[in-house]
């Protein structure tokens, strides 16, 4: 057995990373359907460990690293947030949110149902819900570890993070023919007109730059240590009533009150450009030492039922864009491109479902208002209904005995 300590650990998911920003550079597959380079050169490994697990070679990394920087994710996603520019999105922002909140429940309620047909534990059905379908790696890993200390369900983070991969692939391939399917019942804005060229606006537009320096980089570590820390203390102060929620819940609220509550007192302006890249290393390092530790072969009992869960998420989720999203947001083009988009984080991520929506409007034309609503739903919203869904369905009693 080969044991990495903490300095070993770092240089082999640094590794990870540039592995994985090689393949996705070569690999056409991999760019086309927007795996992220930590997931790709992860899995990569994961499979050349498992290679070398069947000659009795055996690799362990030290994991102590993780929890703090998906926690660190989480606060970057909180100071991200900023709620004046919900008055933007108004009434449309609302209505998506509503039709977000019906999938979830939808996937939570299929995942457990099918578990149960299967013989599987109810919690896998939750792991292969909205946890990771909806919620993404960072989410799936952190419920993950929640699942196996305090539920005692073996294999939950392993099974979080496969079955997170399984969705990103399948948002990125299912946002596209939804849309196509459904712009042949609408008209096309600017149809057979000649188009003006149009500056990008909402999320394709980029915030004003500045520049990184040494100090402005201590300014927003220390903010993401004030949410660590708070978020902690808040988790601790949580622990045993009924408001208990897990600990990147309470960080990604913390790092919501200070962006919004230093805004509005007039005293800091979050440089979101570098809460962004501080949480993207942040958040591919987690991934990067979460992947390349997955034990694939305790997955391996697993492989075909949950490959049949998933499998029927993906039509649920085409369904549910087509007959669900697309009606409630209006029926018309703008509605179809949310519904691509809605199909991307509804299995993925965030910038998968913004991937699906660009791939549509390059080609049929711009959609202002999806490129609004998307983001802010998913990439901060979704977060904290999807956390409020799952505690309610860990309600139920059927999950009284757990």
């Amino acid at each position: 057995m080969i044991q990495l300590d903490f300095y070993g650990t770092l240089v082999a998911a640094s590794l990870v990373l540039l592995l994985g920003r090689g393949l996705v550079a070569r690999v056409g597959f991999l760019r086309s359907y927007n795996i992220p380079e930590p997931v790709a050169g992860g899995l990569v490994v994961a499979v050349l460990l498992l290679i070398l697990r069947t000659f009795d070679i055996e690799v362990r990394f030290d994991t102590s690293l993780q929890t703090p920087l998906m926690l660190a994710f989480f606060a970057t996603i909180g100071l991200s947030a900023d709620l004046a520019s919900l008055k933007k999105g108004g009434r449309v922002v609302g209505i998506f949110l509503l039709a977000v909140i019906g999938l979830l429940v939808v996937q939570n309620a299929m995942g457990i149902g099918l578990a149960t047909l299967l013989g599987l534990d109810p919690l896998m059905g939750l792991l292969t819900g909205s946890i990771t379908l909806a919620g993404g790696h960072g989410t799936g890993a952190a419920w993950g570890t929640v699942f196996s200390e305090k539920y005692g369900l073996a294999f939950a983070s392993e099974l979080a993070l496969a079955s997170a991969t399984f969705g990103l692939v399948l948002g990125g391939l299912i946002g596209g023919p939804v849309a196509r399917l459904l712009i042949k019942r609408v008209q096309v804005p600017g149809c057979n007109q000649e188009q003006a060229p149009r500056l990008p606006k909402g999320f394709e537009q980029p915030n004003k730059e500045r520049s990184i320096t040494p100090f402005s980089f201590v300014e927003t570590l220390a903010l993401i240590a004030v949410s660590l820390l708070a978020g902690n203390l808040l988790n601790g102060f949580l622990q045993g009533t009924a408001f208990e929620l897990p600990t990147f819940v309470c960080v990604l609220f913390v790092g919501v009150v200070l962006r919004n509550g230093l805004s509005a007192l007039g005293l800091y302006q979050v440089f979101e450009r570098e809460v962004s890249v501080l949480g993207n290393v942040s958040l591919s390092l987690f991934l990067a030492i979460a992947l390349m530790s997955l034990k694939l072969w305790d997955l391996a009992a697993l492989a075909l039922p949950i490959f049949i869960i998933l499998a029927v998420q993906a039509l649920v989720m085409a369904l549910f864009a087509i007959f669900v999203t697309f009606r409630v947001m209006g029926s018309n083009y703008d509605a179809a491109v949310l519904a691509a988009g809605h199909c991307g984080f509804g299995l993925g991520a965030t910038p998968t479902a913004i991937a699906n929506m660009q791939a549509v409007t390059q080609r049929y034309g711009p959609s202002q208002i999806a490129f609004l609503v998307v983001p802010m739903v998913g990439a901060f919203f979704i977060d904290i209904i999807n956390v409020i869904v799952i505690k309610l369905y860990l309600a139920l009693p059927l999950f009284a005995a757990v």
